[in-house]
């Protein structure tokens, strides 16, 4: 009888917690599909207004004009946007690489923990902070360099390589995580084998860890495509086509600058709507194109 009721007891407090989930799972989707939405709905007066094409390949910006007509295209902005984001992933891609196989098979217990650690620290330090110190230290650093010729040190550079501090742990602790479980299964017999360790990690952890690199590779380019102080204060913020050298400005930071001084339900607010749009949507098209690569990879290997 007691056996009954603690079943029973039991079998309620699943039925709640799995309701519960299914709760807040479904107030989720419906608060993203509202925000999607929302977003959506802002837009159409811009899109209705000059037409999807115009708007995406247009190549003037400039919503409060004085004595000549108004325009509103960001394709140099969104060239910028993807120009910084992919730059930054591929420069702290590689280095996330090479840091985790020094925490896997170098490092000891301690440095590895407190290295963790203090990612994690790093990911919680708000973005206006990496901002001001990339502002007093990346951009000073290429303004005193002669054969730059910069005049300023605000350019996608200097965006791209705070990013790249920035998206760094979300890579290092992703490729660490499964290089951990690779090194546990193959560390052993590598050993009894003769192998040597460095073979071992060409040949067997690295190709094995490439699921983990893409999904790190997915969360920084995340990450970078929507960051917005810190590359506001260090790109330069000029809506002209986007140079390694050269200011540029991201959609992230074209929202930020401008939303505020937008009237609303005018061309201009909607605008800075649909550029969150297409922000959204590129994110998407970059996601989705990964995971069919992904899945192209597993066939070749098959």
């Amino acid at each position: 009888m007691l056996e009954y009721s603690y079943n029973n007891k039991s079998n309620i407090k699943e039925t709640v917690f799995s309701l519960f989930i299914k709760l807040i799972s479904f107030l989720s989707i419906m608060l993203l599909a509202f925000i999607i939405f929302f977003i959506i709905k802002e837009s159409i007066p811009i899109l209705k207004h000059i037409g999807l094409y115009n708007f995406v390949f247009g190549k003037v910006w400039r919503p409060l004009a004085f004595g000549v007509s108004e325009s509103y295209g960001i394709f140099y902005i969104i060239l910028a946007t993807i120009y910084t984001a992919f730059l930054s992933t591929l420069i702290s891609l590689f280095i996330g690489i090479g840091f985790s196989i020094f925490l896997t098979f170098i490092a000891n217990d301690f440095v590895r923990s407190f290295s963790l650690s203090l990612m994690d620290l790093i990911v919680a330090v708000p973005s206006v902070i990496y901002g001001f110190i990339g502002l007093v230290i990346i951009v000073k650093f290429f303004e005193h360099i002669p054969i730059l010729n910069m005049s300023a040190g605000e350019s996608v550079l200097a965006a791209s390589i705070l990013l790249s501090f920035m998206i760094l742990p979300f890579i290092i602790s992703t490729i660490t995580e499964s290089m951990m479980i690779l090194k546990k299964n193959y560390n052993d017999i590598s050993l009894s084998l003769g192998i040597d360790k460095w073979y071992m990690i060409s040949e067997l952890i690295l190709p094995n860890s490439k699921n983990a690199i893409l999904v790190g590779f997915i969360l920084a380019i995340s990450r970078a495509l929507g960051e917005t102080m810190a590359v506001m204060m260090v790109i330069g913020n000029s809506l002209v086509f986007p140079k390694l050298l050269g200011k540029a400005e991201t959609i992230a930071s074209l929202i930020a600058l401008e939303i505020g001084m937008s009237e609303v339900k005018s061309l201009h607010y909607s605008a800075l709507f649909a550029s969150g749009a297409i922000l959204m949507v590129t994110l998407s098209i970059i996601n989705i194109s990964v995971h069919f690569l992904k899945k192209y990879l597993l066939k070749l290997e098959l």
